[in-house]
């Protein structure tokens, strides 16, 4: 008997399914991919990671096979970067690795130069969109130079909304001339039936609603203090403790109210109750104890009190406006230590400097004395200040290999000015720096006490005294002589040597003196040619109507100079002046300056300074240069015309606000701080170190 037949699955299966066994798999098939789709297009990470999986190029390898094949660590590799910001602030900034291999493209070490990947740009991408009208698909090689790739569908959307904004813009091109009359016509009559009035108390154009950053309310309740205050003295006074104590509470109140605020919106949230609550009080003081007379005498001592107040504050900050101008940058600080440092203690790198800039000085050494070139005098104890005027002149002239650079510093800061200069070559310029303190060199040899009056004085008893002895007149407690001139920097001699031109170059004919806070925007060669007609000095001059001129700074009640000088003269400037050196032997400028400063041992002619005695010494003998060379204010003015500094030669941060200071003056810091050298390394540490 044979065996029972099993039955299969397939007898067992419905008749559509033993048909088409591969319909059901079929259809898993799309449920699959659909479901696949939708997470990508609404998951924008995962879209992005898709397409960058689907469409990068074979020759784009991952950063860890390059760094393999190139035998480096990922974190080792980075980068400081030094740049001034839109303000003129030095500022530093690191890139590692990873934040470099993001937005750059390296290259292969296998694969031929010429075969390297290029970046392409998105704009480029675009435009390749554009002319094969392919899909977003197809940009599966466009590599975009940002920190992550563009999608290929975002991509396709942004050409979508150029195509169909270039079609509209076909479109008005092309619109037929009555249906543009007819949408101006319709624009017309829109704006002339829109009503803009509106009807409830509140209207934006009613004049209390015109400024929402209002402060009528703080100006109110301040009103108020005041009042409150006045009434509590008399009520006090008048023995009226209750009204007394009512008083006092509503001002502290209202003074926690207004806090910092500066307008109506800083206010806290119970203002306008303290405010409400402070006038029923002072209603209540004013039925109480109003009296005009006694009112009207609180409010003049008030008055007297918040004068004498503000002249205190006035004197203290114009006193610490001048410290801070006085004091030096901790960056400036460490880049004179720095540059001392490797001055004396030097390496094998500094030893080479040192060779090759004694070979250059002795290759320019004639050119010091040549009188064909063109050439400057900077005196100046600030290295950095020094480098910029430097820099600055070299890169706007056009022969630089004919200029020639004079700076005379002091002993403390020639180690920093020498090695400086040694370091951060200005060729094809030249740059000579000298010791002024350095004993029996042959340029300085007249400076001595018994020839240079000023040295005596600088170094006078009484002189030392004005400047460190507090109870001293013009203390800043007793405030009658000005503070600014007390600045330490008028016991330099360097600010002086500006007087002795011809000791200091006596086979020069011609010298332009630049101050150290001073930019150089244009080529000064024009100057040597500009006849100074038999004058010494060609300057500037600084006088506006009643401003600047002799009276602002000589003491004409004294008669030595109410007799020798005009009060109406025009003042002119120093820092940036060209002096005829033949002219100024022929007339003995020196001496002239001699004789006044000899005068004025007691400081009754003018306060310190130079540029009192230069107006005096240079009287008559200055000759007017045209103002767009040299443009003033910089340092202390927020109103200089910015058209004017353009077009200046030279402009000059004269005043307290000096650009290398945190006082500077924000608008005009960047026309100083582009000529800072900020790829020296020594300037790198110093500012790292700041920030």
């Amino acid at each position: 008997m044979a065996p029972p037949s099993v039955p299969s699955s397939s007898a067992a299966a419905p008749p559509w399914r033993r048909r088409h066994p591969v319909l059901l798999a079929l259809l898993l098939l799309v449920l699959l991919f659909f479901l696949s789709f939708q997470v990508v297009v609404h998951v924008p990470s995962l879209r992005s990671t898709v397409s960058r999986r689907l469409f990068s190029d074979h020759r784009h390898r991952p950063m860890s096979a390059v760094f393999c094949l190139h035998g480096q660590d990922v974190e080792d590799f980075n980068k400081t970067i030094a740049y001034t910001d839109q303000d003129g602030r030095i500022k530093l900034f690191r890139v590692t690795a990873r934040e470099f291999a993001a937005s750059s493209i390296w290259e292969n070490p296998l694969l031929p130069r010429d075969s390297q990947p290029a970046a392409e740009t998105k704009e480029a991408a675009e435009e390749r969109l554009l002319a094969t009208g392919s899909d977003g698909a197809n940009l599966s090689s466009a590599v975009v130079p940002a920190t992550q790739r563009t999608d290929p569908i975002k991509l396709k959307r942004e050409v979508f909304r150029r195509r169909r904004k270039e079609q509209q813009i076909q479109e008005l091109l092309h619109m037929d001339k009555e249906v543009e009359l007819q949408m101006r016509n319709m624009a017309t009559n829109s704006s002339r039936n829109f009503d803009n009035k509106v009807k409830a108390s509140y209207n934006i154009w009613r004049q209390e609603f015109h400024h929402t950053n209002t402060d009528s309310t703080l100006k109110l309740m301040k009103d108020q203090i005041i009042m409150a205050k006045v009434y509590a003295t008399i009520a006090r006074s008048q023995n009226e403790p209750d009204l007394y104590t009512s008083l006092m509470k509503c001002i502290t109140e209202s003074k926690e109210a207004i806090g910092d605020a500066h307008m109506d919106s800083e206010l806290d949230s119970s203002a306008l109750e303290r405010a409400k609550a402070m006038g029923h009080v002072l209603s209540s003081a004013r039925d109480v104890l109003y009296n005009s007379d006694e009112v009207s005498r609180r409010l003049r001592v008030m008055l007297q009190s918040a004068e004498l107040s503000i002249d205190t504050v006035k004197k203290q900050n114009t006193f610490l406006v001048q410290h801070a101008a006085k004091t030096v940058p901790m960056p400036l600080h460490c880049l004179h230590m720095q540059l001392i440092t490797d001055y004396y203690f030097r390496d094998g790198v500094i030893k080479e400097y040192f060779h090759d800039a004694a070979l250059k000085d002795e290759e320019d050494k004639a050119k010091l004395e040549d009188r064909s070139l063109y050439h400057y005098a900077i005196f100046s104890d600030n290295v950095l200040a020094a480098s910029v005027v430097v820099r600055s002149t070299v890169t706007h002239a056009k022969e630089p290999d004919k200029h020639v650079f004079h700076i005379v510093t002091d002993k403390l800061n020639f180690a920093a000015m020498k090695m400086w200069f040694i370091s951060h070559s200005s060729r094809p310029a030249t740059v000579h720096v000298e010791n002024v303190h350095v004993e029996n060199i042959d340029n300085f040899k007249w400076l001595n006490l018994s020839y240079c009056s000023v040295m005596r004085q600088l170094e006078s008893a009484r002189l030392k005294e004005y400047y460190f002895k507090a109870h001293d007149p013009s203390s800043l407690s007793d405030g009658n002589e000005n503070l600014k001139y007390r600045n330490p920097k008028y016991l330099s001699m360097l600010n002086h040597l500006r007087f002795y031109m011809p000791e200091i170059h006596p086979k020069l004919d011609k010298i332009l003196f630049l101050d150290d806070d001073v930019v150089v925007q244009k080529d000064l060669t024009p100057l040597w040619d500009v006849d100074l007609e038999g004058m010494v000095n060609g300057a500037v001059e600084t006088c506006k109507e009643s401003f600047h001129r002799f009276d602002t700074y000589l003491n004409f009640s004294h008669p030595k100079i109410s007799e020798n000088f005009d009060p109406r003269a025009c003042g002119w400037a120093f820092g940036m002046n060209m002096f005829d050196l033949k002219e100024w032997k022929k007339r003995n400028i020196t001496g002239i300056y001699h004789y006044w400063q000899d005068l004025n041992e007691d400081r009754k002619l003018w306060k310190l300074g130079t540029l009192p005695p230069g107006l005096i010494t240079f009287y008559n003998l200055t000759y007017p240069l045209d103002r767009t060379w040299h443009v003033l204010g910089l340092g202390y003015d927020p109103a200089v015309d910015i058209a004017e500094i353009e077009n200046a030669s030279v402009v000059h941060y004269n005043g307290n606000y000096k650009p290398w200071l945190d006082l500077a003056i924000s608008k005009y810091k960047a026309y100083w701080s582009k000529y800072v050298d900020v790829d020296s390394p020594h300037i790198r540490h110093c500012y790292a170190s700041k920030q």
